[in-house]
């Protein structure tokens, strides 16, 4: 009897140690492989397969997948698919978890993942994911773990790849994790390929890549950028890297253009001549903030704050900058002009060469159309100032700007030029048209400027103010545009000065001694009163009045200038106060383009004439123009004397002329 049972028992034992033994030799856990891909796929909203589920069972979890394979959107094709994974292993602490229900993973370590970051043409792009998310309005229940503590990621020869055509890039990044002593590994990254259409090469080194969920400690960054001719630099840490918060980063950046950082940061420069630029740059509430900056552009420094906002439809552009000396030359892209000039340091070939172009081209005014898509790329406010204008012939001393655009529309309010005590000070709108130009109002005023400042920047003489008043309306392309189809009027007046200065370095001309050569005044002859007034019609500038009185002599002008063809046409004559044997000299005639003008005699026109008052009541503006001259100087005793006696002579001949009618 004791042998049967004895045999029995050994038959119980023994069923379960062959199950056993049986479901160890046939177990697998690729069992449990249809599960893990629908939580996955889930969890993702992409369709996610795995090869092959091991797992090895301790205190310690370690669970390996292989072949790990997230898909792309319906729309795209299955090959290459968003992301593969040759081999990801991730250890759960089980003991915590029994003991707090906590998911605690010391380690994941992934082997060669592979990421195709696609967009299209079309807009679409493979790495739109729609996940899975709580019912809106649904609050975390008190005490819900945010999610799993991980130790340490480990990535072994990553890749990623990267195609964006509105961006133009197409670039490839290596990512790996370089182990650090008593440290989390950092994220290491190397990219090659382009962007923005153009040659960019990176490298980046980082923290932990699972401390950038950590908002206590601030995560380390540092980063080497080259995008063709720009290079980007930035240093430093940030407290919250998954928010972009709490940053403490130190930027440099230097190229050829700033034009060219339009597609890095969405703000729209415009050509620049070769800059570089330092500073300090943090972002908060989805604001990107560059400040403390320092560093020049072209010949002139630069300095101030940089605020971008992408919270919206577009970006949002504040800038607060200013320059201690400034050349007017680096700002001409703001016109449509190639900046900088022929000696400006840095240069590319490129930008030389478009400088001579420019330079050998027959207009003198901006012809590059304005780049509507850039305009109404971002909303931008700008505020700049310039303590110090430079430059040899620069008449301005200082310069300050305050301008908004909205939707493309270009407000300005205003641009002052300092000269000596008075300024030159513009306010106007720039519309968006729909031909794709822009409709311009622009007014000019000019109060009390400073002759002597205008002569001296040429190194000549003079004394007294010049003030007056201009308006222009417009449309085109560009400047050359908008100036060759405009309409308005100008006036400006000064007291003071001398004849020579006026001529050579207010008319603008490139012949001022040969122009006051033909036209017969002494050198130095005082300046009693000048007039200029011009009427604007569709782009043709001509003159109602244009007279130069001195203490001898009086010089009328007539004629204008086309601004479409930037051709001039006008004529000078020379009347001398007291006849003298030697006061008959021959009328001028100034000619050419704005570029290249020149000076002919006016021989059809050549005949004595007995002084200057024959003409002064025919020539001399009506009084209704005296309160908008006297707007500009404020004090006018020498031409309102002058138009007074204008007037007395010119009602003396009407009086006079009935009498003396028929005589021929």
């Amino acid at each position: 009897m004791a042998g049967r049972r004895g045999k029995r028992w050994l038959l119980l034992l023994g069923i379960p140690v062959l199950l056993a033994g049986l479901l160890a030799a046939f177990w697998s856990w690729d069992w449990f492989i249809p599960l893990a891909e629908s939580r996955a796929s889930a969890a993702l909203g992409r369709p996610v397969k795995i090869e092959h589920l091991h797992v090895k069972l301790g205190r310690t979890v370690t669970v390996a997948a292989e072949g790990v394979r997230v898909g792309n959107p319906p729309d795209f094709p299955e090959d290459p698919p968003f992301a593969q994974v040759a081999r990801a292993t991730a250890q759960v602490d089980v003991g915590a978890f029994l003991r707090s229900r906590e998911v605690v993973i010391p380690a994941i370590e992934l082997d060669r993942p592979a990421v195709n970051v696609i967009a299209r043409e079309d807009g679409s792009r493979n790495y739109a994911f729609d996940t899975l998310s709580a019912p809106k309005g649904e609050a975390a229940e008190p005490g819900a773990q945010s999610g799993p503590k991980i130790g340490a990621l480990r990535i072994n020869e990553g890749k990623a790849k990267v195609v964006i055509p509105w961006l133009r890039a197409d670039f490839d990044v290596d990512l790996n994790t370089r182990d650090r002593d008593g440290q989390e590994p950092a994220l290491v990254a190397e990219a090659r390929g382009t962007y923005a259409g153009q040659r960019i090469e990176a490298e980046f080194t980082g923290g932990s890549v699972l401390g950038l969920r950590d908002e206590t400690r601030p995560w380390p960054a540092d980063l080497r950028l080259r995008n063709g001719d720009t290079t980007l630099a930035l240093q430093g840490t940030v407290r919250e890297p998954l928010k972009l918060r709490g940053a403490d980063l130190r930027v440099e950046l230097a190229g050829k253009d700033m034009a060219d950082l339009v597609p890095l940061s969405g703000v729209p420069f415009p050509k620049t001549p070769p800059f570089r630029l330092e500073g300090k740059a943090d972002y908060a509430d989805g604001r990107v903030r560059l400040f403390d900056a320092e560093g020049k552009v072209g010949r002139s420094d630069i300095g101030g704050t940089l605020t971008v906002s992408t919270t919206g439809s577009r970006h949002d552009v504040t800038a607060d900058l200013r320059s201690r000396s400034v050349d007017l030359a680096d700002l001409g892209g703001l016109i449509g002009s190639q900046p900088g000039r022929a000696d400006t340091p840095g240069q590319t070939r490129q930008q030389r060469n478009a400088m001579a172009r420019e330079a050998a081209g027959r207009k003198l005014l901006p012809t590059t159309p304005v780049n509507m898509p850039r305009l109404t790329a971002a909303d931008v406010h700008l505020r700049y100032r310039a303590d110090r204008v430079q430059g040899r012939n620069m008449p301005f001393d200082s310069l300050s700007t305050e301008v908004d655009i909205v939707d493309g529309a270009v407000s300005i309010h205003p641009v002052s030029l300092g000269i000596g005590q008075g300024r030159l000070v513009a306010n106007g709108t720039l519309a968006p048209t729909e031909g794709g130009g822009l409709r311009a109002k622009i007014d000019v005023e000019m109060r009390r400027a400073d002759l002597s400042r205008l002569l001296g920047a040429a190194g000549a003489g003079g004394a007294g103010t010049v003030g007056g008043v201009a308006r222009l309306e417009g449309s085109g392309k560009s400047v050359s545009e908008i100036l060759g189809r405009g309409n308005g009027e100008a006036t400006f007046v000064t007291v003071g000065g001398t004849v020579s200065s006026l001529l050579v370095d207010l008319s603008g001309l490139q012949f001022g001694n040969a122009l006051l050569s033909a036209l017969g005044v002494p050198a130095r002859a005082r300046i009693e009163c000048f007039i200029a007034d011009f009427a604007l019609q569709r782009g043709a500038l001509r003159s109602r009045t244009l007279l130069l009185d001195t203490d001898a002599h009086v010089v009328t002008g007539s004629g204008g200038l086309d601004l479409g063809r930037e051709q001039l046409d006008l004529r000078l004559r020379t009347d001398a106060k007291r006849p003298t044997v030697a006061s008959l000299p021959t009328p001028i005639r100034i000619e050419g383009t704005l570029k290249d003008p020149s000076i002919q005699p006016e021989l059809a026109e050549a005949a004595a004439r007995a002084g200057a008052a024959v003409g002064l009541g025919l020539l001399f503006p009506p009084l209704a123009l005296l309160p908008t001259i006297q707007l500009g100087v404020g004090e006018n005793s020498e031409c309102e004397a002058l138009q007074a006696a204008g007037e007395r002579r010119r009602r003396g001949q009407q009086q006079q002329a009935p009498e003396g009618g028929g005589r021929r």
